[in-house]
């Protein structure tokens, strides 16, 4: 069975995210691209990700799917890369802590804002994220307290959190705090964030001269 990494992805989407994390590991992949509609919802590739999205990612005989799964999932493959605390390490305890408080409650609130889906404050307490404003302000106590979401080191949940933050302000989905800027920024000028943002950059131009 080939050990053989490949990204099914697509540069319009948070397959994004997956790519930045390939190229922080280093090690050789190949990337499939997806077209939206019927080769996203066809039956080849539902076989892969039965929901029909971007991206999933094949090593070998794994497919594991989700974002924060695949940078949790690759940095742990991979120990070599340095891509998350070992096992025993205390910092590994805030590296899943914010990766996944990223995937969860942070994505559910930034999505249900953006479409004015916001619960009334006397049921917030029934929503898992609470109110916008207790992500926001739990987010920024999150990438205030050292250079890097687990410490003083930078991991895959930077990948997934930043991400995030970098979506968010792009797209006007999180408010311009300060503490987000400067987050943002560390990352955004890391070498294997440039490196993937030049290659889906270029694939997207090509895409879109294409259709």
């Amino acid at each position: 069975m080939s050990d053989e990494l490949v990204l099914y992805t697509n540069p319009m989407s948070r397959g994004r995210i997956a790519r930045w994390m390939m190229e922080e590991l280093g090690q050789p992949y190949r990337a499939e691209i997806v077209g939206f509609g019927g080769p996203m919802k066809g039956a080849a590739y539902k076989a892969i990700n039965p929901m029909g999205k971007v991206p999933a990612l094949v090593h070998g005989a794994t497919v594991v799917t989700e974002c924060a799964a695949i940078c949790a999932y690759l940095a742990d493959a991979f120990p070599q890369a340095g891509l998350a605390p070992a096992p025993g390490d205390h910092r590994r305890g805030p590296y899943y802590r914010w990766m996944f408080f990223a995937a969860g409650p942070v994505e559910a609130a930034v999505t249900n804002k953006a479409f004015g889906l916001e619960a009334p404050p006397e049921r917030a307490r029934s929503v898992g994220y609470g109110t916008y404003a207790d992500a926001m302000d739990t987010l920024e106590y999150a990438v205030s307290q050292s250079e890097y979401i687990a410490g003083d080191r930078f991991s895959a949940a930077d990948v997934y959190v930043g991400s995030q933050v970098l979506w968010g302000l792009q797209f006007g989905t999180m408010e311009k705090r300060p503490a987000f800027e400067a987050y943002g920024a560390r990352l955004a000028a890391r070498p294997a964030a440039l490196r993937a943002k030049q290659i889906d950059d270029e694939l997207m131009a090509q895409m879109q001269k294409a259709g």
